[in-house]
Order: C-alpha cells, then sequence, then structure tokens
C-alpha cells in the first residue's frame, strides 16, 4: 500500500516549510546553478584572456564536472564526523576560493585549478544541501532543486552582461553570492538530517540502496542524454530551432520540479517518481516520430523534473540520509556514460538511435522504479500509524 508523503509518520514529514527553512538552501542552489552553466557561456572569452583554441577551451568546464564528481563520497565521509552546517559553510568557502582564483588566474593552468577547487566546492554544498532537504521531505529538496534551475538560466545573461567587461566579474558575482549564503546560513542555519520513520521497512538496507543507486544512474543518464543530445536529433532530421526547443527541455524540468515543490506531499514518492518515468518514457517513444519530437522533448523536461528530488526524499524513508553523498556518485556515472553511449549509436546508426536508446533506458527506469517500490513498501502497521 502507498499513503502520500504528507500521512507518514515520523518528524521527518512533519517539517513546515517556510523561509528560515528554505532561505539558506535556496541561495545556495541558485549559487551552484549560476556556476554550473557559467563555463560554457564564457568559452569565448576564456579564449580571447588566454589564446586558447577552441579544442582546448572545453577543459575548464571537464575539469570543474570533475571536481563536483569526485566530491560526493568526501562529503559523505565528511558527515560522519563534522555537523552538516560545517560541512555546507566548507563548501561555500571552498567555492568562493575556486570562483575567486578562476576569475583572477594570470594564466591557463591556475584557472584550471580554480575549476577543480570550484566545482569540489560545489560537489560538496550538493551533496550536504540534498541529504538534508530530502529528509525533510519531497518539496522541499524539489523546491531548492528548482531555484537551481533558475540559477542555470540566469548563468548566460549574467556573463552576457558582465564578462564582456571583464572576465573575472562573473566570478565575482558567484563568489558574492557564496558570501551572501554564507551570511544566510549563520542567520538561519541549515535543516538537521530527520532520521527515517521508524516503522519503515528496514530490511536488506544493502539491496535497498543498490537499486537506488542505479535508478539515480539511470535518471541521471536520462537527463544527460536528453540534455546532450535532443538538439542533435532535432538537427538530424531536419527539425529548426533545437536551440529553443532544447531551452524549453530545461524549463520544463525547472517547472517540474517547482510543480513538485508545490504539490508534491499529496502523493506518495513511489507513485510520483513512477508516473513521472512513465511518462518520460512515452515521450522519448514520441520522439521517434520528427513530427512529434519538439513537443515530445519539451514534456520530457517536465516529466524529468519531479523524480530526481522525490527519489532523494523516498530513500530517506527507509535509509539514512548521509548516504545521499554516496548515491550521487552513481549519479555522476550515469551523467558520464549515456552521452557517450548516445554518441556512439548516433555515429552508428544515425539520429533515429537518439530517442530510441532514450527509450529503452526508460523503460530500464520504470523496471528499477518498480523493484525499488516493492522493496520499499510501508508495512501496515506505519501506515495505520501515521492516518
Amino acid at each position: 500500500m502507498s499513503v502520500p508523503e504528507s500521512a507518514l509518520p515520523g518528524a521527518a514529514k512533519s517539517v513546515r516549510l517556510s523561509l528560515p527553512l528554505l532561505g539558506a538552501g535556496a541561495a545556495a542552489f541558485f549559487t551552484l546553478g549560476i556556476i554550473q552553466a557559467m563555463y560554457g557561456p564564457a568559452f569565448a572569452f576564456f579564449e580571447d584572456r588566454f589564446g586558447l583554441d577552441k579544442s582546448v577551451v572545453g577543459w575548464i568546464a571537464s575539469i570543474h564536472f570533475l571536481g563536483s564528481a569526485l566530491a560526493p563520497p568526501l562529503t559523505g565521509l565528511a558527515l560522519t564526523r563534522f555537523s552538516l552546517r560545517r560541512v555546507v559553510v566548507a563548501g561555500l568557502l571552498i567555492l568562493a576560493l575556486g570562483v575567486s582564483l578562476v576569475g583572477f588566474a594570470p594564466l591557463w593552468s591556475m584557472a584550471l585549478a580554480g575549476a577543480l577547487v570550484g566545482g569540489l566546492g560545489l560537489g560538496t554544498i550538493s551533496a550536504a544541501l540534498n541529504a538534508a532537504y530530502a529528509s525533510v521531505g519531497t518539496r522541499a529538496v524539489n523546491l531548492v532543486n528548482a531555484v537551481f534551475g533558475l540559477g542555470s538560466i540566469a548563468a548566460p545573461l549574467v556573463v552576457a552582461a558582465l564578462a564582456p567587461r571583464s572576465l573575472a566579474f562573473p566570478f565575482l558575482v558567484v563568489a558574492g553570492l557564496s558570501a551572501l549564503t554564507l551570511g544566510l546560513v549563520r542567520l538561519w542555519g541549515v535543516p538537521a538530517m530527520q532520521s527515517a520513520p521508524t516503522q519503515a521497512v528496514s530490511a536488506r538496507p544493502g539491496v535497498q540502496f543498490g537499486l537506488f543507486a542505479v535508478l539515480i544512474a539511470a535518471y541521471v543518464g536520462l537527463e544527460a542524454g536528453y540534455g546532450a543530445w535532443l538538439a542533435r536529433h532535432l538537427d538530424g532530421v531536419g527539425i529548426s530551432g533545437s536551440a529553443f526547443i532544447l531551452s524549453g527541455f530545461w524549463a520544463g524540468l525547472t517547472l517540474g520540479r517547482i510543480i513538485t515543490g508545490a504539490l508534491g506531499a499529496r502523493v506518495s514518492p513511489p507513485r510520483l517518481v513512477l508516473g513521472s518515468a512513465v511518462f518520460v518514457t512515452l515521450c522519448a517513444l514520441a520522439a521517434t516520430r520528427p513530427a512529434l519530437a519538439p513537443g515530445a522533448y519539451l514534456l520530457a523536461g517536465l516529466a524529468l523534473g519531479p523524480i530526481f528530488g522525490t527519489t532523494l526524499a523516498w530513500m530517506t524513508r527507509t535509509l539514512p540520509a548521509r548516504l545521499i553523498p554516496f548515491l550521487l556518485v552513481a549519479g555522476s556515472a550515469g551523467g558520464v556514460l549515456m552521452p557517450i553511449v548516445l554518441g556512439g549509436l548516433y555515429s552508428r546508426s544515425g539520429p533515429a538511435a537518439v530517442p530510441a536508446a532514450l527509450t529503452v533506458l526508460g523503460a530500464v527506469l520504470v523496471v528499477l522504479v518498480a523493484a525499488t517500490a516493492r522493496l520499499t513498501r510501508l508495512r501496515p502497521a506505519a501506515v495505520a500509524g501515521g492516518s
């Protein structure tokens, strides 16, 4: 039996959303969204500043993502020894240091080092706060991740407005936002990681964690696959406006998280994730028909929106929230592998391979969600106790 999150037992689901609860987290995720999406729009300015070739400039984004991928397991270990607040503060200081080094670096090698440090800071903050807000519930974790999307949308505008004056200015904005977030953390703090409901099924925790890890890897693979290859697929089948449709995909993903943040507690996490997985698979299937592909890709973003944050919140019902940083490592693997796989399939079979492969991965995600839901189902006593 599956119940809405608002009917669950335990303190984690009774926390009231408020500005003091969400404020520091929202500021942090807005900052992370800006820096995560800033490097691509700034490539031309890096080329001019350091005299780089186009084949080299992309390294700074790769180094940044490497740092963010290395951080979650280190964050998970840190959370076993230090408070969540200390870990978040450390991450903000590391991020501010890294972006400041990028902004003022006199040498390309120093800019790359700054990107690595900044990526470590981003990954630390993201892992720690995702763990905290996921333990609060579906609405909280989706709302702060939606703000991340707003930051990503704002990033190209920040670069376009400030980088022509000096490449340092956009990165100083991120450093300033990190300082502002530190002030909000001091003012309001960060939410404590809540415990899983005591009545929740906790049998076979290793298998549960393994299923959640593969589920998150499949989800991030889908998100990265859509984000990296939908425009190439549309161009390949002769559909114009691919850049606009890609922007619409990311806007849809952000909107999906906002809607889930407002209404997500009315539906149990397993049902919400399963419904979203089925929806996004149908979108990929529809995209195999070129005439339907633009609309299908726009809807795919909306369908993907609820999955990430809701899955994290779902996991905290039966497993400790401190495991979430390790879960994010699996997500990074999916994000690395799927674009590579799609590239190989595209070169071998042409544009049609993109939606076909996304359909297959979507079906795999549906199976994984169903299996995870079966293993983590609450006992009837738990449901009765929360009603």
